[in-house]
């Protein structure tokens, strides 16, 4: 990410826009169940509101500097911060009761999203949620993503994405700048 990006990502702003509105609407109505996979958490910011509702959160990120930041601050809270790809995650099968994403899907590489997809249905428990959102582009959103990895997803793609990843009762949902989605592993 640019500096501009990182900053913003790690601002008080962002923080009580993303805990305030953004995660309790996306996660409205949706069992967290005990143990939690977050899919790239940058600083922190969902994770702070994640480790305070649940008994266990594993924050997966692929940047070794946010992540081994997320560890010293987070040090003895029930969180597990792990350095590793997404795409090909250090984690045992069936494993977490739900996996989160929150604006972080347009840096995944597109080669390596559908991978991300299937990884996620691998590790999740029967039963368990992928649920999250992300941004689509507008004129703000590439100004903030100048010289970023950026690779939007495509909403209209991504229900067909998930179900051929492994995953059911996919529901996604447009909104003006972006969208959310959910889908459970059978």
């Amino acid at each position: 990410m640019n500096a501009f990006h990182r900053w913003y990502c790690n601002s008080g702003r962002w923080a009580a826009q993303l805990q305030g509105t953004v995660m309790p609407s996306v996660l409205r109505g949706v069992d967290l169940g005990d143990d939690v996979l977050e899919i790239g958490p940058g600083p922190g910011r969902s994770t702070d509101w994640l480790r305070s509702r649940v008994a266990r959160v594993t924050s997966v990120e692929i940047d070794a500097r946010l992540a081994r930041a997320l560890r010293q601050r987070l040090a003895g809270a029930n969180v597990t911060g792990v350095e590793a790809d997404a795409s090909a995650m250090p984690l045992p099968d069936a494993a977490f009761s739900s996996a989160l994403s929150f604006t972080m899907l347009h840096h995944v590489p597109y080669a390596s999203q559908d991978r991300l997809f299937a990884e996620v249905a691998r590790v999740l428990r029967p039963g368990g949620v992928f649920a999250g959102m992300d941004s689509t582009p507008n004129l703000l959103w590439n100004l903030y993503h100048l010289f970023d990895d950026r690779n939007p997803v495509d909403p209209a793609t991504l229900a067909a994405r998930l179900e051929a990843a492994g995953l059911a009762d996919v529901q996604v949902r447009s909104a003006a700048r972006g969208f959310s989605f959910r889908a459970r592993k059978p």
